[in-house]
């Protein structure tokens, strides 16, 4: 009896100091948790959270990564637009709105897995110290800097730096047998907000804005202030692929359209005050005709550009649907150099429209491919595709109906060009033969295109070298198979390259120029201008 109860007085024994050790685990962890969240006085539970996990948890955590996972997921619930940034990667998002940032001044291709140099900043630090188009940089600061690991943002990141700074590169030219060496300070590079402002036809001054930044107003009223000395007396305002923006820059260029006492737009939110913006009637180009370009991607700011002008009948709205953002964020800096943009308010044009497009909290999924499905549905080659909001109908000043319900519509729609658009275009696109042939020719030919000053001349030189066929070479040695469709697409490759070309040797002067001479939308504004 004795020998059959003292295994089983064991094991009860020993199943009991484990169910007591569980216990007691339990009840001290718990007791351990309930001090540390005493400790806090929060009643934050995400804040709560991260502290138990930063003093709890099992293993040590990168709390500075858990923590800008858990923010920017957070943010992700809000609207599309709300984003968190981490500090890492607030400089490079905040530079592209500031006006400039600190540099060598160079505009460079990655080919054959080697630094090309394509352009020089005039003025800039590369240029003073004596770096020029074609040069092709393969060390830095003695150490190699070729290979398959470069990439854009590692180039971006490793010639960019504090202004002062110097950097040492090595580059290899055609005219020199040897490597050269440049010892180049860095100094501040302008970020253009004004693409090219040039007279586009007698009379018609042609500006393009990129983007509305820190520097954009300034740049606008050099452009605008160049173009009146040539005598234009009505504008093509270009915001095709303008994502907007610090809203600021829009309404003072709006102000220099607008007469005294005209509503630019108004701001509305939750915690934010009504908040309406007027002309002051000091602008100096109340009375001179515009046209104002957009498309599906003029978004934001541009939408607040495209809407005053159109709702106080100001001048004529031109191209396809914009985006549909409506929504104003502000920038909150944290003290780790983090940032949240977080959407403060929504704004709306004159006549009361909010030009949000609709969304689902959270689902910013499907919000990035509208643009997509309105594709697919046929809304950027058809205007009778485009569903409005017709329940409430909105006035312009001088009574014309104007709707709600995403984006604004312009007066006249252009569809979009798809002559010679074929998949064998698209294959050439895609594996990007166009781009990267055009440097090929652009630098096999430098000394015979630089001799030609202007657009016209160098375009009517490359006309006459019939590339197409060159390209269809270049295109075969880069995996693009051949097909019957690529005669259909000829005119629009040969414009293509062309421009490319252009560009490489007379930069966005020469480059607009050549393309808007084909774009239907810019030959119908000019035509909705002359008109009397």
């Amino acid at each position: 009896m004795k020998k059959v109860l003292f295994p089983t007085i064991i094991a009860v024994t020993l199943v009991c100091g484990i169910l007591i050790g569980e216990f007691y685990a339990t009840w001290h962890n718990k007791k351990q948790g309930l001090q540390f969240l005493q400790q806090r006085s929060t009643n934050n539970k995400l804040s709560d959270l991260l502290y138990l996990i930063d003093n709890a948890y099992v293993d040590s955590i990168d709390m500075d990564s858990i923590t800008d996972v858990s923010m920017a997921t957070l943010v992700t619930q809000l609207d599309p637009h709300s984003a968190y940034i981490p500090a890492k990667d607030i400089e490079a998002v905040n530079e592209q709105l500031e006006g400039s940032f600190s540099g060598i001044g160079v505009q460079f291709n990655l080919q054959n897995d080697t630094i090309y140099i394509v352009d020089v900043i005039s003025g800039g630090p590369s240029e003073k110290a004596g770096i020029l188009p074609d040069d092709r940089i393969i060390s830095v600061d003695d150490s190699a800097f070729v290979g398959k690991n470069i990439n854009n943002e590692k180039v971006m990141k490793t010639l960019r730096g504090k202004k002062g700074t110097t950097v040492k590169l090595g580059i290899v030219r055609r005219s020199a047998q040897k490597t050269l060496y440049f010892d180049i300070t860095r100094d501040d590079i302008p970020v253009k907000s004004i693409d090219v402002a040039y007279m586009i036809a007698p009379k018609t001054g042609y500006i393009a804005v990129n983007k509305f930044g820190e520097t954009t107003y300034q740049e606008f009223l050099t452009a605008l202030a160049q173009l009146r000395q040539n005598q234009a007396s009505q504008l093509i305002i270009d915001l095709r692929g303008n994502a907007g923006g610090y809203m600021d820059a829009a309404i003072n260029m709006l102000n220099e359209f607008l007469p005294k006492g005209a509503l630019i737009v108004y701001l509305e939110g939750k915690a934010y005050e009504k908040t309406s913006s007027f002309a002051n009637g000091t602008g100096a180009f109340q009375n001179t005709k515009i046209a104002v370009l957009i498309d599906e991607f003029s978004g934001s700011a541009s939408e607040i550009f495209a809407g005053a002008i159109q709702d106080n009948d100001r001048g004529t709205i031109i191209g396809r649907r914009s985006f549909g953002k409506g929504l104003v964020q502000q920038q909150f800096d944290f003290a780790d150099k983090s940032a949240v943009r977080l959407t403060i308010a929504r704004y709306y044009t004159p006549s009361g429209r909010c030009i949000q497009k609709p969304y689902i909290k959270g689902d910013s999924e499907n919000y990035e491919i509208d643009i997509w499905k309105r594709f697919m549905h046929g809304e950027f080659f058809s205007e009778d595709s485009i569903k409005q909001n017709d329940a409430v109908t909105y006035k312009t000043v001088g009574g014309r109906p104007v709707f709600s319900g995403g984006g604004i519509m312009p007066d006249i729609f252009v569809a979009r060009d798809t002559i010679g658009d074929t998949p064998y275009f698209h294959d050439l696109v895609n594996k990007n033969c166009i781009y990267k042939f055009a440097l090929n020719y652009t630098e096999a030919n430098r000394a015979t295109l630089s001799a030609y000053k202007n657009w016209e001349a160098l375009e009517k030189h490359l006309i006459e070298q019939n590339l197409f066929q060159q390209v269809v070479n270049f295109g075969a040695k880069q995996g693009v198979k051949d097909s019957p469709s690529k005669n259909k697409s000829r005119t629009l490759i040969e414009r293509q390259v062309n421009a490319y070309i252009i560009r490489n040797i007379l930069n966005d002067d020469g480059f607009f120029p050549v393309l808007n001479k084909y774009d239907n939308t810019v030959k119908k504004a000019i035509e909705v201008l002359n008109q009397k």
